[in-house]
Order: structure tokens, then C-alpha cells, then sequence
């Protein structure tokens, strides 16, 4: 053997400095935090069909309707200025007036079903008295005359194609979509489809589910 000795070597434990990592992932919690959108209380569940056509809808400018498996009829538009052009349009035609509460709650409203005569109603209840109110669904009348012109009964109320010659004609960018119950009568189907080619709506949106392709 040589006489050359190898020399210890110390261990040294090596030390990560973690702080930067747990600023970091605070900074990320608090982000996803603070942009998270929760999902709207839903005045009505649908529980649409399925179908194996697949078009994706925009993601704003949407103007949807749903129709219930008990056949009351909701709308909305997601554009909040839009909503709020709206608000002022009903209270002139239906001659209510609207406080700054009211505005903020229907602004705030991702869709609404009531008699637009019960509309001030609605808007004047509290936040836990809007969750348990069962909003009874928009007149919807096929045989009611819309536009200027058309035919059909003058007393007989659509007030579901009255929203959407308002809401088109504060935004023209607005898709229509529909999107019904697979259990929905038939008959409530076919009023909606009824209404949107009366107010000249003939490019809309059936709101489905992707079709597995196994079954």
C-alpha cells in the first residue's frame, strides 16, 4: 500500500431555502382566489339530451333560453350593460319605476322566468327570499302577435319574444341559444321555436351534451 491517506471528507447537510416556493404559491392561491367565478344559483335545472353534433357556441354575447322539465321558460343575456338597457326598456313599456337596488339585482340576474308585470316584484326581494321564490316561467303565447303586422291575437301575451326583439335590438352581436329539458314537453319546444321565427330569429343554438361515441 501507498502511504497516501485518503482524507475524510465531512458530510454537510445541503439547506433549501423554501421561501420563495411558498411565496410563490400563495401569490397563485390568492390569485386563483380572487378570478374564480362561482356558479349562479339557477332559477331552473335543465337536463339537456345528448347529441353527437358538436358546434361550439361563443363565449360572450350569449342570449339563452331554457326551457324546464315542467315547461316554464327562462331567459337571459350574459352582457351586464345589455341587462341593464333591458331593465330600463321593461320599465318604460310595463310603467314601473326602478331604484338603483332593483338595477344591481337584475344585472346581477344570470336568467329570470316571471310574468313581466311581477317583474318589480321580484326585484325588491332579498337575496334568501330570491333563492326559495319558484319563479313561475315567461308568457310564452305561439298565437300572439309580436312584430308590426304579423298576424295573430293582439291580447294574447308572448312576453318571451317581446324580450328578444329587446335584447337584439340593444345588442346586435347577440347568439340565441335554447336549451331545453330532455324531458320538456314537446309543445313548450315547439311555442320557443315558434317565437324566435316570429321575431325573425332563424339562426339559433340547440344546447346539448357531447354523445358518447361507445353507446
Amino acid at each position: 500500500m501507498s502511504g497516501k491517506k485518503i482524507a475524510d471528507v465531512k458530510r454537510q447537510n445541503i439547506r433549501m431555502d423554501m421561501t420563495a416556493m411558498c411565496d410563490v404559491g400563495f401569490l397563485l392561491l390568492t390569485f386563483f382566489i380572487l378570478t374564480a367565478k362561482f356558479k349562479p344559483n339557477e332559477p331552473v335545472k335543465v337536463d339537456i339530451p345528448m347529441s353527437g353534433a358538436v358546434t361550439n357556441i361563443p363565449a360572450k354575447d350569449i342570449l339563452l333560453i331554457s326551457v324546464g322539465d315542467d315547461g316554464r321558460i327562462f331567459m337571459g343575456v350574459d352582457d351586464k350593460p345589455t341587462r341593464s338597457a333591458m331593465l330600463d326598456e321593461i320599465s318604460r313599456r310595463y310603467n314601473f319605476t326602478v331604484d338603483g337596488n332593483m338595477q344591481k339585482r337584475f344585472v346581477n340576474l344570470d336568467q329570470f322566468g316571471v310574468p313581466l308585470e311581477q317583474l318589480p316584484a321580484l326585484l325588491k326581494l332579498n337575496p334568501e327570499e330570491s333563492n326559495s321564490f319558484v319563479q313561475p316561467g315567461l308568457k310564452c303565447n305561439p298565437d300572439a302577435k309580436i312584430l308590426p303586422g304579423q298576424t295573430g291575437s293582439d291580447t294574447a301575451k308572448n312576453q318571451l319574444g317581446e324580450l328578444i326583439v329587446i335584447a337584439r335590438s340593444l345588442n346586435d352581436r347577440l347568439v340565441i341559444a335554447v336549451k331545453a329539458d330532455k324531458g320538456a314537453n314537446y309543445d313548450k319546444v315547439d311555442a320557443v321555436i315558434e317565437t324566435l321565427r316570429k321575431t325573425n330569429s332563424n339562426r339559433f343554438n340547440l344546447v346539448t351534451s357531447v354523445k358518447n361515441e361507445k353507446e
